[in-house]
C-alpha cells in the first residue's frame, strides 16, 4: 500500500477500541496496512470492531482486558510478543464519565458521589498509566514505540458539572509530558509520547448532557456551540489526520505534545 504515512506492517493496539472513537482510529489505521488490537472488557464488543475492519480487507484482533488489571495488561503484552514480536503503537483510548462524579444543575460540590468520582478518575489516569507502564518496557526494550493518550478539552479550560472527568483529563496531559520525557531521556528518541484532546463529540454518555431527546441541542450544547467558532460538534472521522501523523515517521521530532481538535473551542475567550 502505497501512502506518506507509510505505517504498512505495523502493530498497533488500542485500549477502548471498541468505542465511538476508539473502534475508527482502529479501522483508520487498518486502512494504513496496520494490525490492530482491539482491547475490551468483552471480548465479544471488541470483536464487533474487529468484524468491521475485517469485512474491509484489514487486519485486527480482539483481546478481552481491563485497564486497570496489570496482570492482564502484561497477559496481553506477553501475547503480542509471542504472536507479533513487537508492539508498535499503543493508543490509550479507554476512559470516559459516570453521573456521580457530575454536578448536575441543582446540586453542588458536596453532592458528588466519592465511589463515582473515583471510579472516573481511576479509568481515566490510571486506566492510561498503567498500559504505558505495561508497554513501555517493551518500547524500552525495542528502543521504539509511540503511545498516543486521550486527553479532552476539558482538561485545559475546566468545565462547569463535569468536576472528575476535567481533573482527570487535565491529569492525562501532565502524564503525557512527564513520560515523554521520561522515555526519551533514558532510551532514546525512537520512543514518543503525545495526546490529542478532541473538542466535543457526540457519544453515549455526553449525549444527554448536549442533545434532547428530539435531537435539539440543550442549554449546554447551545453555550458549546457558541464557544466553538466552527460551530459544529466533532465526528471521530476528524480526529484521522492527527492521528496518522502522530503514528508515523511524520511526527519523529514531536513528543509530549498535546493537539487539540475541536473546532476552536480553546481559541475562543469571549
Amino acid at each position: 500500500m502505497n501512502s506518506i504515512f507509510n505505517l504498512e506492517g505495523k502493530i498497533a493496539l488500542i485500549t477502548g477500541g471498541a468505542g465511538v472513537l476508539g473502534s475508527n482510529m482502529a479501522e483508520v489505521l487498518a486502512k494504513q496496512g496496520v494490525t490492530t488490537g482491539i482491547v475490551g472488557l468483552s471480548l465479544e464488543e471488541a470483536q464487533v470492531a474487529v468484524d468491521r475492519i475485517e469485512s474491509k480487507s484489514g487486519k485486527a484482533f480482539a483481546v478481552k482486558g481491563n485497564v486497570l488489571n496489570q496482570e492482564e495488561m502484561e497477559s496481553i503484552r506477553d501475547t503480542i510478543v509471542e504472536k507479533y514480536g513487537r508492539l508498535d503503537i499503543l493508543i490509550n483510548a479507554a476512559g470516559g464519565n459516570m453521573p456521580g462524579a457530575t454536578i448536575g444543575p441543582d446540586q453542588a460540590i458536596y453532592d458528588l458521589k466519592k465511589d463515582h468520582l473515583q471510579k472516573v478518575l481511576d479509568l481515566n489516569i490510571i486506566g492510561t498509566i498503567l498500559p504505558s507502564q505495561v508497554f513501555s518496557e517493551l518500547f524500552a526494550k525495542q528502543k521504539s514505540g509511540i503511545i498516543i493518550n486521550i486527553s479532552s478539552a476539558s482538561a485545559e479550560r475546566p468545565l462547569t458539572r463535569v468536576v472528575g472527568y476535567s481533573a482527570s483529563k487535565a491529569a492525562i496531559e501532565n502524564f503525557t509530558k512527564w513520560m515523554s520525557v521520561e522515555l526519551a531521556s533514558k532510551y532514546g528518541e525512537g520512543i514518543r509520547v503525545n495526546a490529542i484532546a478532541p473538542g466535543f463529540f457526540i457519544g453515549e454518555q455526553n449525549r444527554a448532557l448536549l442533545l434532547t431527546p428530539e435531537g435539539e441541542l440543550t442549554p449546554r450544547g447551545i453555550t458549546i456551540m457558541e464557544h466553538t467558532p466552527m460551530g459544529r460538534f466533532g465526528v471521530p472521522e476528524d480526529l484521522d489526520g492527527v492521528l496518522l501523523f502522530l503514528c508515523s515517521d511524520m511526527s519523529k521530532f514531536v513528543t509530549g505534545t498535546i493537539i487539540k481538535v475541536d473546532g476552536g473551542f480553546g481559541a475562543k475567550s469571549i
